[in-house]
């Protein structure tokens, strides 16, 4: 979950380093470092500092006091060791003759720093890093050849990594290698780059390569050799990045997460552009297939955090629309519940990154068991895209905060788009009918900007509630799922403690926990459950509960129950996900904002989880 990035060319490095990890810097925030080598006085400088990255802008220069062509950076998320200028990247031997960065965890670091100490090597840190370049460096100084030297390290190393590494005895170049977790490669006219993630060198350059797994990529100010981990030289196609780069800056709004949640109706309907063509749903561009489609008799979904509760939605669409059964998953449990996967079955994979590492050890189980493997992405390229049979990009663009917005918008259009074209051609659904959807659906980006029409009404009751002890959500069906995914929001970035619970599971335990001035917020889109998600209210506000309500525009009889209520537009009944979602993410942003917390970079969470 951290972030890494590197030069190598003519230009001063320390600069496009730290300017590429304040583009990375939702990926980790707990400690940052550059190492730049100067041709002048051939070192290696390297440059540390604990916090956020401006500490280390400020301590650099903003890279001017670091000067060379060729570097590596690193923005830490701590994983092994805490916090601190010592356990920070880079990690470099005693003399400095390797220096490295590392996103990943190794996983067997205590048995390689075991034969390490016996071979007379001390360490410094607490990190597993640190037993990483040290163990290229043993296999440096018995090969004699970087590439020998990192393969062989890479065939000792159990977990996942992406290393970004410097040779003192080769100035010029930089090593990368990658297993499980993510790196890019970037080539410009003046040099080449590495980077955990696009963002970071968009401001450089949009031709990028993606590194494989168990492969070695060599750069140089002209040229990149891609090799694998027996060290033969690959081929490998160049990719034009397509996202603008200043889709990737805040553009005037405070935070990115308030700019991304104002993108949501351009993102949407980029997302239904792709996809519905001339009133059909037409997925050819993802590979799948009407006749594979037509013979599924089960899907499992399998995601986590904000995509399981897209997945959750995707249940009830999936199952209410097409009648096929689907059972959804928290990646980190589905591979260890020892999965019954039927015939003639489907893995929906949803990952806004594509690197979850849960969920791509998800994906390659399904593969291991000839299970075929949609996935839902919005990051080309990325793992997950690369080794499903299926790909579905969503039309997001970059999205920077940690707490995720449009993507998860997106990929409630990618199943809504699925539920409907599998209902369609396994008999379930009349053309006429679709076509009612999908017109249906194209209104949605309007009606969520009708959303935000009304969002100094969120701010001014997110205000009153910014020092809430315990927030509890509270729906039925669809807006049980709704529920999930507000609740996550609220928690995630204002720290407060907040859970949604299944309204008809508050007599079973939980309404214990409701007291004088606790809000519950009740989300009742559903026409055939907003009576009894009602009553729900009227329990819960008879033991003292403050009420928000959350429904459509026409269902004002709330308001005789709800201390205060919030009107989204009416939509089909299978869409109010992407409309009701809306309120909700501004109420967590504005509760943070409220508390003065920092929106995109919330404490202990990073953007995209790499590691298990």
């Amino acid at each position: 979950m951290c972030g890494i990035v590197g030069y190598v060319g003519d230009e001063q490095a320390a600069p496009i380093l730290l300017m590429g990890l304040s583009k990375l810097e939702y990926r980790g925030y707990d400690s940052a470092g550059i190492a730049v080598r100067n041709e002048v006085t051939d070192k290696i400088a390297i440059v540390k500092a604990k916090g956020r990255l401006k500490t280390l802008v400020e301590k650099t220069d903003g890279g001017s006091a670091v000067p060379g062509t060729c570097g590596i950076g690193h923005t830490r998320w701590a994983t092994h060791g805490e916090p601190s200028e010592t356990n920070a990247h880079p990690h470099c031997t005693d003399d400095r003759s390797v220096v490295l960065v590392h996103n990943g965890i190794i996983e067997n670091y205590q048995e390689l720093k075991a034969k390490l100490l016996r071979s007379g090597y001390t360490f410094y840190s607490q990190t597993d890093t640190e037993v990483a370049v040290k163990l290229v460096d043993y296999y440096y100084k018995k090969t004699g050849t970087p590439l020998e030297a990192i393969s062989r390290a890479m065939l000792r190393i159990r977990g996942s990594y992406a290393f970004g590494v410097m040779f003192k005895d080769y100035p010029g170049k930089l090593f990368a290698a990658r297993k499980d977790s993510p790196l890019i490669i970037g080539q410009k006219d003046s040099g080449c780059l590495i980077a955990s993630d696009v963002p970071a060198i968009l401001d450089q350059t949009r031709r990028v390569y993606y590194i494989g797994n168990l492969e070695i990529a060599e750069l140089s100010r002209d040229e990149i050799h891609f090799y694998n981990i027996d060290r033969e030289e690959i081929q490998k196609d160049v990719v034009e990045i397509q996202w603008d780069a200043a889709a990737a800056e805040k553009g005037g709004y405070e935070h990115f997460m308030l700019k991304e949640i104002h993108e949501q109706p351009k993102a949407v309907q980029d997302t239904i552009g792709a996809y519905v063509k001339d009133g059909h749903v037409d997925l050819s561009e993802t590979g799948l297939t009407d006749e594979k489609l037509a013979s599924l008799k089960r899907i499992y979904i399998v995601a986590c955090g904000s995509a399981y509760h897209v997945g959750m939605v995707g249940k009830y669409v999936i199952e209410s629309m097409a009648g096929i059964p689907v059972e959804v998953d928290v990646a980190s449990e589905f591979r260890y519940r020892n999965p019954i996967l039927a015939e003639d079955s489907m893995v929906v994979i949803i990952s806004q990154s594509g690197e979850t590492a849960d969920s791509l050890a998800a994906l390659r189980l399904a593969k291991e068991r000839n299970v075929p493997v949609l996935s839902v992405v919005n990051v080309v390229g990325s793992s997950i895209a690369r080794e499903s049979d299926y790909t579905l990009y969503t039309y997001a663009g970059p999205e920077i905060s940690v707490a995720t917005t449009k993507a998860y918008s997106t990929q409630l259009i990618a199943m809504y788009l699925l539920s409907i074209q599998s209902a369609f051609v396994q008999g379930k659904l009349e053309e006429s009918c679709v076509s009612e959807l999908l017109a249906e659906m194209e209104t949605l980006p309007d009606k969520i900007s009708k959303v935000l029409d009304d969002k100094e009404r969120i701010q001014w009751f997110a205000s009153k509630y910014a020092n809430a002890h315990d927030i509890f959500f509270i729906g039925r069906g669809i807006d049980y799922a709704i529920s999930m995914e507000g609740s996550l929001k609220m928690k995630e970035i204002s720290y407060i403690h907040s859970e949604a619970y299944a309204a008809g599971e508050l007599k079973h335990g939980t309404i214990s926990l409701v007291e004088d001035g606790t809000l519950v917020i009740g989300v009742m889109t559903q026409k055939d459950l907003f009576e009894k998600t009602l009553s729900n209210m009227v329990e819960v506000k008879s033991r003292g509960a403050y009420l928000m309500g959350l429904t459509s525009y026409g269902n004002y009889s709330i308001e005789d129950t709800a201390d205060f209520s919030v009107y989204v537009p009416k939509t089909e009944k299978y869409f109010t996900t992407s409309l009701a979602i809306v309120p909700l993410q501004l109420m967590g942003y504005y509760v943070s904002v409220a508390k003065g917390l920092d929106v995109d970079k919330p404490r202990n969470l990073a953007k995209s989880v790499t590691v298990e």
